[in-house]
């Protein structure tokens, strides 16, 4: 039993921190270099990213253990899982318009981008192809979306402070924001001591 949760626990750190979604595996890079303006958008963003990649990887994971592997589908899992994540989209769109209006506008378009985050079917694919249980497709689905969580705060919090510097007018804007986040790639490249 410890070693089962020392395991898990070395899934979380490495699918966090070490392949980090955004920053290893250059996967999500559009809501992670749109919404990173402001902290709280970011932030915002994350929640509702952690939200669907553990439920898809969840219902992903449930999906293709018993019924696509046991029918021998399991040629159809990238069409199937691109539908329960839209799913699964729609449902986290419907609770931010209903019941926080403010984070529902703040993320505008990129909300339903969430659908065509490539971060979120990436992890449901590589849940499958890793051979993972289910509460490992889960717990591995939820440290990726803290993971990306981590990147886009860190760089909406790096961005604001960017703001009020004296910049150089060719680095202003995205090449600044591209800049940062190859540095924090090779930041991060200093937690593959922790594998």
């Amino acid at each position: 039993m410890g070693e089962t949760i020392l395991n898990l626990v070395g899934l979380m750190i490495t699918a966090s921190l070490v392949n980090n979604v955004v920053l290893s595996q250059f996967l999500g890079l559009c809501p992670f270099l749109g919404v990173s303006k402001k902290t709280d958008t970011a932030l915002g963003m994350g929640g509702a990213c952690i939200f669907v990649i553990t439920l898809a990887s969840l219902v992903c994971s449930i999906i293709y253990k018993f019924i696509l592997n046991p029918l021998d589908l399991s040629y159809l899992k990238t069409i199937v899982f691109i539908l329960v994540i839209a799913m699964l989209v729609q449902f986290v769109e419907m609770i931010l318009k209903k019941y926080i209006v403010s984070l529902y506008q703040a993320l505008g378009v990129y909300l339903p981008l969430i659908t065509t985050n490539c971060a979120v079917l990436g992890v449901a694919l590589n849940n499958v192809t890793d051979g993972y249980s289910i509460l490992q497709s889960v717990i591995c689905g939820f440290a990726t979306a803290i993971g990306f969580t981590i990147a886009i705060v860190i760089l909406a919090g790096l961005r604001e402070k960017m703001e009020y510097n004296d910049i150089p007018a060719p680095f202003k804007g995205m090449p600044l924001v591209l800049l940062t986040s190859g540095l924090m790639a090779i930041a991060f490249t200093g937690f593959s001591a922790l594998k």
